[in-house]
């Protein structure tokens, strides 16, 4: 990432016009950060310095996230241009802050160094939560199911699109603050959460949405068929040498799986979706580069069924047109009648979504959409824990997740520690 920006450094620290009111800030980050202020220190450790008030990811965040729909969708140079390139000024600050062993900063409070504190997940939600509370002297635990830290950032996105020691580096700072970990334990398995609300002064639960969210198809039990979370999650991939694979879906989870199964050896990836491309969640980028990799994708199609005696054996499809529907802005999908056809597969992978696993979510009263309910001070039912990050239903982006783990640190320090 250095190498590829030193050269233009200043011409993109000259295009950026340091706006006042910087809508690439206030309109676009999920995590306000103060964009034009580290550009113009972008030479700097200052950048790292202005960037850490709001964030600790800003190697992963400069690299993943959707910058087209956030922060560089809303500058203002895009009106007439090209907007400035935010996201590679946020990695490369990033990485220059690995390269150079920039530390978290730290601001202890009295009143926190008592307090105790039990994380639960590791992803960018309880990362980013852990590294806020124990900046202000709280101890913290984090327990994580897996044996290595990260969450989606290690199990669920691929080493092409974040590199791992990326986030390992990351990783390493923040537990260089001083936050304990307790790997290879599993929620419900090794440990419930009343005991650590017994133990701690304060429990976060960020344990994801991981459960791979059904269509309800016939033949969706067949051998054959897997969830594209599952896949990514545990890297427990068949042997796709010469096979037909289908994706179900549009986002940044279909584009990963079809582009990590055809590095795997797939002859054909078809990636299935019910509206038209410019409708599609994934990133631009991702999308491009997915076609650049001979991944084929059928726009406008729904499936209808999976055929097969015990595996998949094939995929009847059928086209969709996109109708203005009554109250509703988007362009809904509805099938043409009589336009099916089959395709001959070896593998369906679902990418369509995500839902909490039910044994986790059960303990705790519910929202309308079957997600983890929070008050305003996001705690649950549950006396002293709070929750955060896809488990309470809100945007799957890893900045929205890394936000709901700051704003979560944040009421658990005013409501613990009375620290404002």
């Amino acid at each position: 990432m250095k190498g590829i920006i030193m050269k233009e450094i200043e011409e993109i620290r000259s295009y950026c016009l340091n706006c006042k009111n910087s809508q690439c800030r206030i309109k676009g980050c999920p995590l306000d950060n103060c964009i034009p202020e580290f550009i113009h220190e972008i030479d700097s450790k200052k950048a790292y310095e202005i960037l850490c008030n709001t964030t600790v990811l800003p190697a992963i965040c400069g690299r993943i996230c959707p910058h087209e729909k956030q922060c560089e969708g809303s500058c203002i140079r895009g009106i007439k241009g090209e907007p400035v390139s935010i996201g590679a000024m946020e990695a490369y600050i990033g990485d220059l802050s690995i390269e150079n062993n920039y530390e978290l900063s730290i601001e202890v409070d009295e009143r926190a160094k008592d307090k105790r504190v039990a994380v639960i997940g590791s992803g960018p939600a309880g990362l980013t939560c852990a590294a806020f509370l124990a900046r202000r002297g709280v101890k913290v635990t984090i327990y994580e199911k897996h044996d290595k830290l990260g969450g989606l950032l290690t199990h669920g996105i691929p080493d092409f699109r974040l590199p791992r020691e990326v986030v390992e580096k990351t990783i390493e700072k923040i537990l260089d603050l001083g936050v304990e970990t307790k790997l290879n334990q599993e929620l419900g398995r090794d440990f419930e959460i009343e005991d650590l609300a017994k133990k701690y002064d304060a429990v976060f639960v960020a344990i994801g949405a991981n459960i791979p969210a059904k269509m309800n198809v016939e033949g969706e039990g067949l051998e054959g068929v897997y969830g594209g979370n599952y896949l990514l999650e545990y890297n427990k991939h068949p042997n796709y040498t010469g096979k037909k694979v289908a994706i179900i879906g549009g986002g940044n989870v279909a584009m990963d799986s079809a582009r990590t199964i055809k590095k795997l050896g797939a002859s054909e990836v078809y990636v299935i979706y019910r509206r038209a491309e410019e409708q599609m969640p994934a990133e631009k980028k991702e999308i491009a580069d997915a076609k650049k990799e001979g991944i084929e994708f059928l726009f406008q199609t729904n499936i209808v069924k999976i055929l097969g005696k015990e595996k998949v054996e094939k995929l009847e499809c059928i086209k969709t047109e996109l109708v203005k529907k009554e109250g509703e802005n988007r362009l809904s999908p509805v099938n043409i009648e009589g336009s099916n056809f089959i395709l001959d597969m070896d593998y369906v992978v679902m990418a369509t979504g995500s839902k909490p696993e039910n044994n986790i979510i059960e303990k705790f009263e519910k929202n309308e959409y079957g997600y983890i309910k929070i008050d305003e001070n996001m705690q649950t039912s549950i006396s002293k824990v709070f929750a955060g990050g896809d488990i309470v239903g809100q945007k799957a982006t890893v900045a929205w997740a890394a936000r709901s783990g700051r704003d979560a640190a944040e009421k658990i320090l005013k409501i613990t520690c009375n620290i404002m």
